[in-house]
């Protein structure tokens, strides 16, 4: 599929929806585990998400329309959500994620890109010169990717529950 403007928005709008439906009310069991050291619950990786909205996608947009010389951006701290969450619950992370998507998704949509803004470039840090579209394409595989992570961190908390399913259920082998 080519890159649509409209139809990332639509995948982008979709997330804070699924996610809050996905795990709004659910036991901490479910929320607070992760797949073992130096991985993500479904609570660090919501915090995840918050510090994208901040810091990362949209920062980014606007770089690379500003057209300014320095085209670079900032780095990333993708473990920055490990001390910004502190002390908040999941529900007060969705809610702040839901507000957060909401507003940079009015601020895209205002920002009006056109076919020919989607090849202006920007330059990331590791992965060197990217695309406008390049950068929008990557915000709504990074969402999927992380409601598949979360889908998979929650499976696996029952790998030893299901018997000889596992075999079956891949899921839990990833």
């Amino acid at each position: 599929m080519n890159f649509e403007l409209e139809k990332a928005i639509s995948i982008l709008e979709r997330t804070p929806i699924i996610l809050y439906q996905y795990l709004n009310g659910l036991p901490l069991e479910w929320t607070n585990e992760n797949e073992g050291p130096d991985t993500w619950s479904p609570y660090d990786i919501i915090g995840h998400l918050i510090h994208g909205e901040k810091t990362d996608w949209l920062v980014r947009t606007k770089i690379i329309l500003s057209q300014i010389p320095d085209q670079s951006f900032e780095p990333f701290d993708r473990f920055a959500q490990f001390e910004k969450s502190k002390g908040k619950t999941l529900n007060q992370l969705i809610e702040e994620f839901i507000d957060l998507r909401s507003n940079n998704l009015q601020a895209l949509k205002a920002m009006n890109i056109t076919d020919d803004q989607l090849s202006l470039k920007g330059k990331h840090p590791e992965l060197g010169t990217v695309t406008l579209s390049q950068t929008l394409a990557a915000w709504v595989v990074h969402d999927l990717g992380h409601i598949s992570q979360i889908s998979r961190v929650m499976a696996k908390q029952y790998k030893s529950e299901v018997g000889p399913w596992t075999e079956y259920l891949t899921i839990v082998h990833n």
